[in-house]
């Protein structure tokens, strides 16, 4: 494993008086902790910060038939995606502080071992291969490296034409939750090179990078669902 190196860089929303999100801006391999969390995020790429030109397309609606629950879809590059977090109730999960309204507003935050199966039949959990393709589709590029950051896909993600990002925050252990509208925290279905962690991928409202993380499985993330 590379050496990693621990940095903490909080940014503040100026005027708002919310919480600060902590995330690594630096262009060079680093990480971040929070309690049981640990961050690692590549080295930004060079590729061009084209956006893409061509536009997601709208599919139809779908209902869980475990809870009657509906989700926008939409086609971006080759694969539908839900165009929201999934929000259905299941052991390993919780709503943001504990609160329904917010199940409703950003969808439930899982573990890792919960993600790996909640995703409704037809569906699953995507791969780091898949996000970084969606990655790609969203800043114009090609290339194979993974995993793969974006300096410009963000801004795509978060657009409500797009992936429409639900910035749903984090929650870790002893019901602590943190960034719920300043940070969006997602699973990838692949394990890091430790039983304890799992890599996601997350996008914040201060900039348009798209990062890849890894995190303590114990860890509170959304789930955004793919079709298979």
């Amino acid at each position: 494993m590379p050496q990693i190196f621990i940095l903490l860089l909080a940014i503040a929303l100026a005027g708002c008086g919310q919480k600060k999100v902590v995330v690594n801006h630096e262009p060079t391999v680093k990480s971040y902790s929070s309690s049981s969390s640990h961050y690692a995020v590549a080295e930004k790429s060079s590729s061009s910060e084209k956006a893409a030109e061509s536009k997601p397309e709208e599919v139809e609606q779908f209902t869980d038939s475990r809870d009657g629950k509906k989700y926008k879809t939409v086609k971006i590059g080759t694969k539908i995606w839900m165009a929201k977090n999934l929000n259905y109730n299941a052991n390993g999960s919780k709503c943001y502080n504990n609160q329904p309204a917010n199940c409703d507003k950003y969808g439930r935050l899982y573990n890792w071992g919960a993600a790996k199966s909640v995703c409704p039949k037809g569906w699953h959990l995507p791969s780091n291969n898949e996000w970084d393709e969606l990655y790609r589709f969203a800043d114009g590029t090609s290339g194979t490296e993974s995993l793969y950051i974006s300096k410009t896909a963000g801004k795509y993600l978060k657009s409500a034409n797009g992936f429409s990002a639900q910035l749903g925050g984090i929650g870790y252990y002893g019901d602590k939750f943190d960034n719920a509208g300043l940070g969006g925290f997602w699973w990838s279905a692949d394990e890091y090179d430790h039983d304890s962690y799992a890599y996601n991928r997350h996008v914040v409202s201060a900039d348009n990078v798209a990062y890849w993380s890894y995190n303590d499985k114990s860890s509170l993330f959304s789930v955004r669902c793919l079709k298979n």
